[in-house]
């Protein structure tokens, strides 16, 4: 009689949950997937963070110009960034994964057809065998004429040269991504500056209101770096596809280290004020945007041979599911900062202040998001389930260990640092407020960030819109509710709430074995 496997029916009764704490003793070990995960993540964590910390010296300048004008910043960033993540979300995570699957399946097609003709350039007979060490040997070790012909000898047997490694390839969706950014790009700078006052009043500046003129001037010249922030966000995407992540961190270094250095002449020398800030970040992002294309125009053809092979039905199934998740995800926030604004313009202060720091440290934990996606996307791409389940266990562990590292720096480090941004004390004394939530929802924020790239690894991104759009619903009846109850702190509290509901929806789906994971039942 056959002996059961006693795994075989452990794996039934075991909820896919489990998956999660698979190998956590190899949490930090530096294996290959450690290695490729880390490659991956932090060159776009840095760069993640690069942009929010630019934001955080912008909030610092015009902090020190007065209450106002942070306020009014505070309320343009909030407007810029709602419009911005409704184009630049969808963009960014369809290009990684659809580049990520386009180029692991054409790196495989290439692979088999290479060997496929190196046996049928190879001599049949045994006498002609032996004269391909030799060939073999002339390649290797000649220069000069006897490369050259070595080379050519390979091309007539229809042997890939290794100087095709370096040939530009052609990746349609990459294409198309960089078609949609620039249009998209260009549709929102209108956007914005056609709308810039009534979006304003929508956020709570009301007529009379001294934030008003400072905000529209903010908003309306920032928005002119619209093209090139979509640009280049759409060409991360396929860096991250093509699972560099260093190249865009050095563009955007480059760019936002020039955003300080332009700060700090147009607000303090030039005395431009708001106007200065907004001039600078958008000097940065077109020069990110430069130094990206003349990279990426090194590696791939910018358009394919034909206009046909573009590939925008693909673009416009998958983004229009997460272009209706980040609207529903980005309107919390933006209506949480609308609230605040209607508190008043020390409340929108502390609040604006709160918020990048409480989203700048969060982004560290998409770069683990990035990797896992792109790493996913390849292992789906080839149905490698085994790496798929050990590359979303790793990188949740890892996620979880970053959040609580975040939470013990951000509750010490806030209680001292928040003076960089403003010597107003009554901003200070409602900073002082926000700390605990901003400190203690870092493990949370982590780990729904994570579960968002796993899931988009996996291409799920039907469930992401729609468990996205339910969080959404439920977190903005706790925020209204809240601000009328609890003023300042309840905002802070039904942010809390949409974390947590943000990051069990996340866990349901591969801890239920459902969609995509329903082999974990297998």
């Amino acid at each position: 009689m056959e002996e059961a496997n006693p795994n075989q029916f452990g794996n039934k009764r075991k909820m896919p949950i489990g998956y999660l704490f698979k190998d956590a003793r190899l949490i930090f070990k530096r294996d290959e997937l450690g290695m490729e995960i880390l490659h991956i993540a932090l060159p776009t964590a840095l760069a993640l963070m690069a942009d929010p910390i630019a934001s955080l010296i912008d909030t610092a300048f015009i902090g020190h110009i007065g209450p106002v004008e942070l306020a009014a910043v505070g309320v343009s960033i909030a407007v810029f960034n709602q419009v911005s993540k409704i184009t630049i979300f969808p963009l960014v995570s369809v290009t990684t994964s659809l580049v990520a699957e386009e180029d692991t399946v054409s790196s495989r097609v290439n692979d088999v057809t290479e060997s496929h003709n190196l046996e049928e350039a190879l001599p049949k007979n045994n006498e002609m065998r032996m004269l391909v060490p030799e060939l073999g040997e002339i390649a290797s070790t000649s220069t000069g004429e006897n490369s050259k012909i070595a080379n050519l000898e390979n091309e007539k047997k229809n042997i890939p040269s290794a100087n095709l490694e370096n040939e530009k390839r052609n990746i349609p969706s990459a294409s198309s991504a960089l078609v949609i950014g620039g249009l998209l790009g260009l549709f929102q700078a209108i956007f914005l500056i056609i709308m810039a006052k009534p979006l304003l009043r929508f956020m709570g500046i009301k007529a009379d209101s001294p934030m008003l003129t400072p905000a529209i001037r903010y908003l309306t010249l920032r928005s002119l770096g619209a093209p090139a922030i979509l640009l280049s966000i759409a060409m991360q995407g396929i860096f991250r596809g093509f699972k560099d992540t260093k190249t865009p961190l050095y563009a955007t270094v480059v760019g936002d280290v020039a955003n300080i250095i332009l700060d700090s002449i147009f607000i303090v020398a030039f005395h431009w004020g708001v106007s200065g800030a907004a001039i600078a970040h958008i000097i940065s992002q077109y020069l990110i945007s430069i130094l990206l294309l003349w990279a990426l125009r090194r590696k791939i053809n910018l358009l394919p041979p034909r206009i046909v092979d573009l590939q925008f039905r693909r673009f416009l199934k998958s983004g229009s599911l997460l272009l209706a998740r980040v609207i529903a995800a980005t309107f919390c926030v933006t209506l949480a900062a609308s609230l605040a604004a209607r508190l008043g313009p020390i409340p929108m202060a502390a609040f604006q202040i709160s918020l990048q720091i409480w989203l700048a440290v969060s982004l560290l934990a998409d770069g683990l998001a990035v990797a896992g996606q792109a790493i996913l996307a390849s292992a789906f791409a080839v149905k490698d389930h085994e790496k798929a389940i050990a590359t979303a266990a790793r990188i949740l562990q890892h996620g979880l260990v970053l959040g609580l590292v975040l939470a013990f720096v951000l509750g010490i480090g806030m209680q001292f640092g928040s003076i960089l941004f403003t010597k107003d004390i009554h901003v200070l004394h409602l900073i002082s407020k926000s700390i605990p939530f901003v400190a203690a929802t870092q493990p949370i924020n982590c780990l729904a960030f994570v579960f968002d790239g796993v899931n988009f690894g996996a291409s799920d991104f039907s469930y992401s819109a729609y468990s996205m759009v339910l969080v959404s619903v439920v977190s903005i009846v706790c925020l209204v509710m809240l601000y009328y109850s609890h003023g300042f702190i309840g905002i802070w509290i039904a942010l809390t709430i949409y974390m947590i509901l943000r990051m069990f929806a996340g866990l349901w789906r591969i801890g239920s074995g459902t969609g995509p994971w329903k082999f974990l039942r297998s």
